[in-house]
C-alpha cells in the first residue's frame, strides 16, 4: 500500500509549521510508522534540526528520516517516497511559492497550524481555499495554546462558526516543545510522560484517524 502524504502549510510566517512537523513526525515514528520528513522551506529550519539530531545521536532506526527537497522534481520525488515510507510529512514554505502549491496538491491531508490570535486566524483562509482547489483534505491544528485565557476559545468558536475543519487536540504553549527541538528531538523522545508529549501523541493519533 502506498504511503500517505501530510503537508503542513500556512501562508503566515511564525505560525509554527516546523514545530508541528517535528512534534508530529517524531510522534508518528514513535508509534511504529516509517516516516520521512521533507524540508522544502528555503529557511531549512527542519534540516537544521536534523543536523542537531544527528550530532546528539537521536537519529536512530526508529526515528524519522529527513530530506531537503525543492525544485521541479518535487512531485516525482514525493511519489517515490510514498513507495518507501508509511508517511511522508512535508514542511512547506508560504504557499505562494510553487513548491508549496505542489506539496498541497500531493497531500492526502494538509495540516494548518494556527496560533490562537486574530492574525493567524485571518491567514488560514487562503490555505484552505488552495487545498479545496487541489482537492486535498485539511485540518486546522491550534498551536502554542496558553493554559488560560479567552483567546483560544474565541478562535475555536470562530473556526467552528465558519465551518472549517478543526482538530480536537492541540499543542500548548509549553517549554518542553522548544527544549526538545533544541536537542534535535521531539518531546515524545525527551519528555515521554509530560503533558506536552500527551498533546503531540493526541494530534498524531487524530492525524492517523483522519487518514484512515
Amino acid at each position: 500500500m502506498a504511503g500517505r502524504v501530510i503537508t503542513i502549510a500556512q501562508q503566515k510566517g511564525g505560525a509554527g509549521k516546523t514545530t508541528l512537523a517535528i512534534q508530529i513526525g517524531t510522534a508518528l515514528a514513535h508509534r511504529g510508522r516509517s516516516v520521512v520528513m521533507l524540508d522544502i522551506d528555503p529557511q531549512a529550519s527542519l534540516f537544521a534540526w536534523y543536523g542537531e539530531r544527528r550530532r546528539r545521536g537521536f537519529d536512530g532506526a526508529d526515528g524519522p528520516a529527513v530530506q531537503g527537497l525543492s525544485g521541479w522534481r518535487l512531485a516525482s520525488e514525493v511519489r517515490k517516497f510514498r513507495s518507501e515510507f508509511d508517511l511522508v510529512l512535508i514542511d512547506s514554505p508560504p504557499h505562494a511559492e510553487t513548491e508549496a502549491r505542489t506539496a498541497i496538491r500531493e497531500a492526502d491531508l494538509v495540516l494548518v497550524p494556527c496560533q490562537p490570535n486574530a492574525l493567524d486566524l485571518w491567514a488560514i483562509a487562503p490555505t484552505l481555499e488552495l487545498a479545496e482547489r487541489e482537492k486535498s483534505a485539511c485540518l486546522i491544528v491550534l498551536n502554542r495554546v496558553p493554559p488560560r485565557g479567552l483567546a483560544a476559545d474565541a478562535v475555536r468558536d470562530e473556526i467552528k462558526r465558519r465551518g472549517w475543519p478543526l482538530s480536537e487536540s492541540a499543542l500548548g504553549n509549553r517549554q518542553a516543545f522548544a527544549a526538545s527541538i533544541a536537542m534535535g528531538a521531539g518531546v515524545v523522545e525527551t519528555a515521554a510522560r509530560s503533558a506536552a508529549a500527551g498533546e503531540a501523541e493526541a494530534v498524531a493519533g487524530e492525524v492517523l484517524a483522519r487518514l484512515g
